[in-house]
């Protein structure tokens, strides 16, 4: 523990006021810049529909299967955590991770890959940064959210697919509506802990949701889990939660850079190895994906 109080202090790059900005002034009151963000967010039409948008599995017929709007909610908690952690912006972290996937096609990432290509001849089709456009041009009934810049930098710069065990923020303010790919870093801690905070979410649950439809059985799961937790179905992601939550805070305030420490972001590699090649490629949501492609390309 005395290790872990002389740790370095998180100062992000920017200014707050910086951060705070808003492409329109809105008349203050009595809540936080970043609260009034998750209220915005919350009460708005493309926050809504995520609560019939599919996480993994497509229109499930169970209730406590997730789905794209609960997705949201453990990210902008799981993000809210470390950020309290490590004495950040919890308020800022949570905007963000209700924002996150505002910008994502029905049917999780299968309809994005079709997205992706109906649209190739204009830049292609990447969520991140149709959420960007989501709550700026399209926003609630044609009219934007008006989000601070920290938050629209986290939602543009959120990407939680590629395999990275440290991060930093970037130094450099961007206009957000000029970035056209995923290689882009969030310029703020609470960012950088959204990025990481989306794995963590997505990878424990998938694995429960799985295990509950019977797409995978336990003896099948890789014996790294078993480092982590031993629980019964329900209370596996719970667990994981805990242990990569603790793990990030852990490793972070030594070191001066959000990430996990070599162990538990190995564990988190295999485990997202194997629901890459035992769920998210399933025969049952690959035949489903046909379906779904066919719906989009129709609508389309």
């Amino acid at each position: 523990m005395a290790e872990i109080m002389r740790s370095k202090s998180f100062v992000n790059p920017l200014s707050d006021d910086e951060y705070r900005a808003r492409k329109k002034k809105r008349r203050e009151d009595l809540r936080d810049p970043y609260f009034r963000d998750q209220t915005a967010i919350i009460h708005s039409l493309p926050f809504r529909r995520l609560k019939n948008k599919a996480q993994v599995f497509f229109a499930p017929n169970n209730d406590h299967v997730c789905t794209r709007i609960e997705h949201a909610f453990h990210v902008a908690t799981i993000a809210s955590t470390i950020a309290k952690g490590l004495d950040l912006n919890s308020e800022m972290a949570y905007a963000i991770g209700l924002g996150h996937d505002l910008g994502h096609a029905p049917f999780g990432h299968a309809g994005e890959r079709v997205l992706k290509d109906l649209c190739r001849e204009i830049g292609g089709f990447i969520h991140e940064i149709h959420g960007l456009r989501m709550v700026d041009k399209i926003g609630d009934r044609g009219k934007s959210l008006n989000l601070t810049y920290g938050v629209r930098d986290g939602i543009v710069c959120h990407c939680g697919e590629t395999p990275e065990q440290v991060l930093e923020p970037r130094k450099d303010k961007l206009d957000l509506m000029e970035i056209k790919s995923r290689s882009v870093y969030p310029c703020s801690y609470e960012g950088c802990i959204v990025r990481l905070s989306d794995r963590i979410a997505y990878v424990g649950r998938d694995l429960e949701d799985a295990l509950l439809g019977g797409f995978v059985k336990r003896v099948e799961v890789p014996k790294c889990v078993d480092k982590i937790t031993k629980a019964r179905i329900g209370r596996i992601n719970a667990e994981f939660i805990d242990c990569f939550v603790s793990d990030i805070i852990e490793y972070s305030r030594k070191r001066g850079k959000i990430g996990l420490s070599k162990e538990k972001f190995n564990i988190l590699m295999e485990l997202y190895r194997f629901s890459l090649k035992k769920i998210y490629k399933h025969t049952a949501l690959s035949n489903y994906e046909v379906y779904c492609n066919n719906i989009i390309r129709k609508l389309f």
